[in-house]
């Protein structure tokens, strides 16, 4: 699963490695994002400009909101069939804007685990694959802009470190995957893929970013040997 990730990159570099995208003038640098926050999407609205939808999709025809928090991620494999995902999939697709990501990994003869920090070797922003949707409280409400990351089996660099990744898309995929119009599986599964390991880089980082409320660069400094 992808349950934390970083943001810290200015709006002046994410306009450059984002060519066509409107960014914010100002956005806090951001490195530890947890699940029901408001994290930068950039939705296929057609506008390609980014907007702030809360971390956790909630369905369309959900009861309660606070199914959001158990669907902050949506299985490649089944995004497809799922009640939750296969609309969205269908219809509301958005890039999640990010430059790493952190995973857990589980230590030999130990209860505790090890939080990687994973990113690019390039140390430059990147976008996942999300799906967003639209949930309304009442007729006369604002709606609930809410979004899920898109996961997919893990490369050869993740895997001694977790059974799942999150799906990085390529630059190249980005118009197809922000088309408004609708989109079938066969046009879009083959965009759900590992990112190459080659490009990717990770190294273990202290316990602080287990707890939300740390939100500092010390999150993604190196652990102390």
């Amino acid at each position: 699963m992808c349950g934390r990730f970083t943001l810290k990159t200015d709006p002046e570099t994410l306009t450059e490695a984002f060519p066509g995208f409107t960014m914010p003038e100002e956005m806090a640098p951001r490195y530890n994002i947890a699940p029901s926050q408001k994290i930068a999407v950039v939705p296929n609205s057609g506008e390609n400009s980014v907007e702030f939808f809360q971390w956790g999709l909630v369905p369309s025809w959900a009861k309660d909101p606070k199914i959001g928090n158990r669907m902050i991620n949506a299985r490649a494999e089944t995004v497809a069939e799922k009640p939750s995902f296969r609309t969205p999939y269908k219809r509301r697709r958005c890039l999640v804007l990010t430059d790493g990501f952190y995973e857990w990994r589980s230590e030999p003869g130990s209860k505790t685990k090890t939080p990687i920090y994973v990113r690019l070797k390039s140390e430059g922003p990147f976008a996942f694959a999300g799906l967003w949707e639209a949930w309304y409280p009442s007729t006369d409400d604002d709606p609930l802009l809410s979004c899920t990351i898109i996961t997919t089996e893990p490369n050869s660099l993740m895997k001694p470190i977790h059974r799942r990744m999150p799906v990085i898309l390529e630059p190249d995929d980005y118009d197809l995957w922000l088309d408004p119009s609708d989109q079938s599986p066969k046009q879009l599964d083959g965009l759900l893929k590992a990112y190459p390991a080659e490009e990717m880089e990770a190294y273990p980082v202290s316990r602080l970013v287990n707890r939300p409320s740390n939100d500092s660069p010390d999150c993604i400094a190196p652990a102390e040997a």
